[in-house]
């Protein structure tokens, strides 16, 4: 059995007597004594949390070939269309296969028009760097940089007060970031995340880490804030509506499908996977992701069958309990014919548990909240 990888504050989690399980081939905490993952969803709702996601990807597309671009080069492979923003600022984006299946989602920061950062999921690094790598031309370079930066998270309403006791800038907008540096090691700062709640991504080099995150942590406790593990991360996220490669979009679940077509640069002369999912756009057949809140007793789970009038109408592809609400929700691809309102059958466990169709996110939506 191949070792699992380690993030470069391993040892804090193991100190705190954290949860630990594989994700994406990392051993990355689940929850932390104290509460667990219902206080941890709690205290980023209400307050703040910190976030350990060094598991995440992290690539690098540079340079330029004649005319083109890295970002030209960027925009020509992924979905969304690159030239919609400008040097600090970031994007949501997929890679695609040919068919339109998402081979992963990620996040595109731009440092330059020759300068592109990526930070795509830990497990589908590698199929994402070697795809670019394959369509790069000479004079692009496309690097892997997986372990040479961190990434923590901190969410909540009161990540402002975190990031300004130590010093980083809070003032950039939604979808953006700034470059700096902490104690004198360089630090990117993106106002992103993914719970919902305002809040930001720090990307430290891997040295400079371990010391960053115990300010932050230092910092959260000091605001009433806890360390959150990916299990509140995974409830967080499911409020929000907000898709888990591997759940909600996948080489078999399209942007089309997965309800992600915002993300899509429709007008642009080439992508990966335009033509298919053109196509699937255009015939309105296939299932599309919808919401689903549970009306009776039961938490539904993904691959639960969903039914309509006796009739199978789709498959829960994320479900969980909600802390925020009290009651389980999920994510679903549904037939067509379902409707938003519609009352439907949730087979968990071979029991029916009732559930209302509903659009996402499930929440109040506090992201870009100033």
């Amino acid at each position: 059995m191949t070792d699992l990888l380690h993030s470069p504050v391993h040892d804090r989690h193991v100190a705190l007597g954290a949860k630990m399980a594989d994700f994406g081939g990392w051993e990355m905490p689940i929850e932390y004594p104290g509460g667990g993952v219902v206080a941890e969803h709690t205290s980023v709702r209400e307050r703040v949390g910190l976030f350990d996601v060094s598991h995440l990807g992290k690539a690098r597309v540079s340079g330029r070939a004649g005319d083109v671009s890295a970002v030209d080069f960027v925009n020509a492979c992924l979905t969304n269309d690159l030239r919609r923003i400008g040097p600090g600022q970031a994007q949501y984006t997929m890679c695609c296969q040919d068919d339109g299946g998402v081979v992963d989602d990620l996040i595109a920061y731009v440092r330059s028009d020759e300068d592109v950062f990526l930070i795509p999921n830990a497990a589908n690094t590698t199929a994402v760097v070697e795809l670019l790598r394959a369509a790069a031309p000479e004079g692009i370079e496309v690097e892997n940089l997986h372990d040479a930066y961190a990434v923590f998270a901190v969410q909540g309403p009161r990540s402002d007060e975190v990031l300004t006791s130590l010093g980083l800038p809070v003032d950039h907008d939604y979808m953006s970031f700034a470059e700096t540096e902490w104690e004198g090691q360089p630090v990117i700062v993106c106002r992103t995340g993914y719970t919902g709640e305002r809040g930001y991504e720090l990307v430290p080099t891997w040295g400079a880490a371990a010391g960053l995150w115990d300010a932050l942590a230092s910092a959260v406790a000091d605001q009433g804030g806890m360390p959150a593990g990916l299990g509140a991360r995974d409830t967080l996220r499911t409020e929000m509506g907000y898709p888990l490669h591997g759940n909600d979009l996948s080489t078999e679940i399209t942007p089309v499908m997965a309800g992600a077509a915002w993300a899509v640069g429709w007008d642009k002369d080439t992508f990966w996977g335009k033509e298919a999912l053109a196509e699937q756009r255009a015939a309105k057949t296939s299932r599309l992701n919808r919401g689903l809140v549970v009306t009776g007793r039961g938490i539904p789970r993904a691959h639960c069958s969903v039914l309509k009038d006796g009739e199978v109408v789709g498959e829960v592809t994320s479900g969980t309990f909600s802390p925020t609400r009290k009651e389980g929700i999920a994510l679903a691809q549904l037939e067509r014919s379902v409707a938003v309102g519609d009352e439907v059958v949730i087979d968990v466990r071979g029991r029916e548990v009732p559930a209302t169709v509903t659009k996402p996110p499930f929440v109040e939506v506090g992201v870009r909240e100033s």
